[in-house]
């Protein structure tokens, strides 16, 4: 297996800002800027995301600050039940799939308690009141200073099961994983990221609290200045890496990953929902969401187009399947975009691809059904399957395809697939990446040792029936094209589906090799070579360099750019495939509903 030097921690170097590491240090600064301008009495609110520990923000705070007051924005929630009941609807009663709430974060808040806490803060005593949690600023409008305390995604789910962290306003952290990430996503997520958007030019501090222990302070100067440097060069979000019953050993070697593992499935190298940004700062490194960037700076990061379609939504995702050496991916199928408009909210479904970044000799992936598939037949024995536990037979029904390194697999929405053991694939996609229809998981348990949760009466919705052996060899598998060469490269169309708002070019080069954004966001990753280097031709960002396997974006505002092999990938052919938007947006009236 080929290895690289994969880069695992990303950094943004970012000159001019500070920033303080340690409770002791941060609350010490919070309170010389107090003493700036003396006031009889101030207000501090720190607002807290979901998952970050407001008891520990308020306490280590608290020592340093020593207010008169200090007020839990938890204690003006709603009682459980009302909570509960206000989010029932859309947390539905699905193992794994609600619908997308629209719910504000002041629904939340019971208003006489509200009242009742800003009575309180209005006859405090002249000093400091220390206002702390989700919700906070809701108790002071025009607070002295707003602390903005934030918190990965990806660092909540690990908390989850941890059993550190329960749902938005109800202590139910002894609950399952897979019900806590389903309310996050389709709730409190939604919420508070709606609540944030509000907030972002208001804050006069950025509190980081993702390593426990060690909180890191920068002013909202700084990550303002941050934001706007990133969107005007390529970057990368920080992958992370999870385990899963098929999982493989390729990306323990290629992104040199814990060998004491039993097994890495997943590798999520760009989902900007729930990747972070870690900004340097002299000698501390600040980790932040990544959709801080796609809600500060839409228009330059995706584009003026895929904006108008998308909103503060960034529509691409990149990650790795790892079955090397290990087993089948589920067999399943994924939503149309009317049934999942209609049952989950979401405005557009996951229309994606496979790009095989390696493969042994006896890859495959099932892909579509046989030409003589009988649909009563095959539903019958998936739902044998699923409650006799009988053994269903794929390959009387699916095909089943061998695949090579740098094939291409397309998936548009409704076709049946899975990709097979011993291969690692580049999973391109549009974003709503949670809603995969498992129809068969071949006779196997979770990782908790449970069976996992199948959806077999949404499946049977949306498979599309006529995508069989000709129609998926004719239309879906490896339909690359030329489209253009030059000095030492060439470009391929590998896809997506006509169907997807995806198109993907694959580049082979010695030399350089001349790209534009035409004003769209492009996601790339180097699939062929040890390293290489983007440059800008009028030296407008500094020479960024990527290494063999990692995924880059490139705002739509960098325009112009260019990529030649370097380093250790000199002499070699070096190959990157790209990932846009297609415009103009031909489904931009089915998209639009983002914008509402």
């Amino acid at each position: 297996m080929k290895k690289s030097n994969y880069d695992k921690f990303p950094e943004i170097r970012i000159e001019g800002h500070r920033c303080v590491a340690g409770w002791a240090a941060l609350a010490e600064t919070i309170a010389s800027r107090l003493a700036e301008k003396p006031l009889e009495r101030a207000v501090v609110v720190v607002e807290c995301y979901h998952g970050v520990d407001s008891v520990e923000v308020l306490a280590q705070l608290a020592a340093v600050l020593r207010p008169v007051l200090t007020v839990e924005a938890h204690t003006t929630l709603k009682s459980e039940k009302q909570i509960n009941e206000l989010v029932k609807e859309f947390v539905t009663d699905d193992p794994v799939f609600g619908y997308m709430a629209p719910l504000p974060l002041l629904g939340f808040f019971d208003p006489q308690k509200q009242q009742a806490a800003r009575a309180e803060m209005e006859r405090a005593a002249p000093g400091v009141t220390l206002v702390v949690g989700t919700g906070a600023s809701f108790l002071a409008s025009a607070p002295d200073l707003l602390v903005y305390a934030d918190m990965p995604r990806w660092e909540i789910q690990l908390r989850f099961r941890r059993g550190e962290v329960g749902s938005l306003g109800v202590p139910n952290r002894r609950e399952s994983f897979a019900y806590l990430y389903k309310r996050a996503f389709f709730v409190d997520w939604r919420v508070c990221d709606r609540h944030k958007k509000t907030l972002m030019d208001k804050w006069d501090y950025v509190l980081d609290t993702t390593v426990p222990a060690v909180p890191k302070l920068i002013t909202g100067a700084a990550l303002r200045d941050a934001l706007q440097q990133t969107v005007a060069r390529p970057f990368r979000v920080v992958p992370f890496f999870d385990p899963g019953p098929w999982g493989g050993q390729w990306l323990k070697d290629v992104c040199d990953l814990d060998r004491t593992e039993h097994n890495f499935a997943w590798g999520f190298d760009c989902v900007p929902e729930e990747n972070s940004l870690l900004y340097r700062f002299g000698e501390h490194a600040v980790e932040l969401p990544a959709l801080e960037l796609v809600f500060s700076h839409p228009r330059e990061l995706l584009g003026e187009e895929v904006f108008e379609a998308f909103g503060d939504e960034f529509p691409i995702r990149f990650d790795f399947l790892d079955t090397m050496e290990g087993g089948n991916l589920s067999l399943q199928v994924h939503p149309l975009t009317e049934y999942i408009q209609e049952k989950f909210g979401m405005p557009y479904t996951q229309d994606e691809s496979y790009y095989m970044l390696e493969a042994k000799a006896d890859a495959f992936v099932y892909l579509g059904l046989k030409e003589d598939v009988v649909p009563e037949r095959m539903m019958q024995e998936l739902e044998a399957a699923q409650t006799q536990g009988q053994t269903f037979e794929a390959e009387n029904h699916v095909e089943k395809w061998p695949i090579k390194k740098h094939d291409h697999v397309l998936i548009p929405a409704g076709t049946v697939h899975c990709s097979g053991a011993n291969s690692v694939v580049l999973e391109i996609s549009a974003t709503p990446y949670i809603f995969t229809f498992k129809l068969w998981d071949w006779n196997r348990m979770g990782l908790d040792g449970k069976p996992r949760p199948i959806s077999l009466e949404h499946g049977k919705q949306v498979i599309q029936w006529d995508r069989t052996t000709q129609w998926t060899q004719d239309n879906i598998i490896n339909q690359v094209k030329p489209v253009g060469a030059g000095d030492g490269w060439r470009e391929e169309r590998t896809g997506l589906h006509e169907g997807s708002f995806i198109e993907t070019r694959r580049h082979w080069f010695s030399k350089t090799v001349p790209h534009d954004t035409q004003g769209v966001v492009n996601v790339l990753n180097l699939v062929e070579g040890a390293e290489a280097i983007v440059e800008s031709p009028t030296h407008a960002f500094a020479p960024f360099v990527v290494h063999y396997a990692e995924t880059f974006i490139v705002p739509a505002a960098v325009g112009a750019y260019s990529i030649r092999p370097y380093g250790a990938g000199e002499g070699q052919e070096c190959a990157t495939l790209k990932a846009y938007v297609r415009t103009p947006i031909r489904f931009s009236a089915k998209y639009s509903i983002l914008n509402n």
